[in-house]
């Protein structure tokens, strides 16, 4: 087996990195830690709002990404199958909550590209004190809404907006279809758009 200095593995793509961690090196299984440890705390931080089941959920997902990479045959399909492990943690720590999950009735339909709000771009580039200080309320306000709203709208928005999925990839990790998946989201953005409506004017 080739040995790398640590160094090395930051330069490498992320499908070599994967294939050396299927091979059992460990360098590699530490690296393809250290490239997704945030994004997956950050999921479950807008899905979560306990801090300390965050910190668990984020720990129990890297631990079954790095247990079961042997396993993944497609590296290219890395992501969908890693917010895969997050949505079945998601899914099975509502159920240890002792509830269902929470949904919405989808009776109506909304038009998505019209009402496309992506809360992934929130400025913040070199702010003044005074737009640092909106930042973080504007911040605040977000996390409050994402978390007001319905499970499974929480679910589709994060994967959609935060993790970049596909309606595709959401509708086979959440086993629904394109449609409810479109719909969901479209709804949830009308939400966050209600609940921000003044400061995105």
């Amino acid at each position: 087996m080739l040995l790398f200095n640590k160094k090395q593995y930051k330069s490498k793509s992320l499908e070599e990195i994967i294939n050396l961690a299927q091979h059992d090196d460990l360098d590699a299984v530490e690296e393809l830690v250290k490239r997704n440890q945030e994004n997956i705390y950050a999921s479950f931080y807008y899905l979560s709002n306990s801090c300390e089941d965050i910190l668990d959920l984020t720990q129990e997902a890297l631990l079954k990404m790095a247990k079961n990479i042997k396993k993944l045959k497609e590296p290219s399909k890395f992501k969908a199958w890693l917010n895969q492990i997050v949505t079945r943690l998601f899914y099975d720590y509502i159920r240890s909550k002792n509830r269902k999950l929470q949904t919405v009735p989808i009776d109506k339909k909304d038009d998505e590209e019209h009402d496309r709000f992506n809360v992934a771009d929130v400025p913040c580039n070199e702010c003044t004190p005074e737009e640092s200080s909106l930042n973080s309320e504007l911040h605040c306000i977000i996390e409050r809404s994402i978390h007001k709203l319905p499970d499974s709208f929480r679910l589709a928005i994060v994967l959609r907006e935060f993790q970049g999925l596909s309606y595709e990839e959401i509708a086979q990790i959440t086993n629904t279809n394109v449609g409810t998946v479109k719909s969901r989201i479209a709804r949830a953005r009308n939400k966050l758009q209600e609940d921000l409506k003044e400061y995105i004017a």
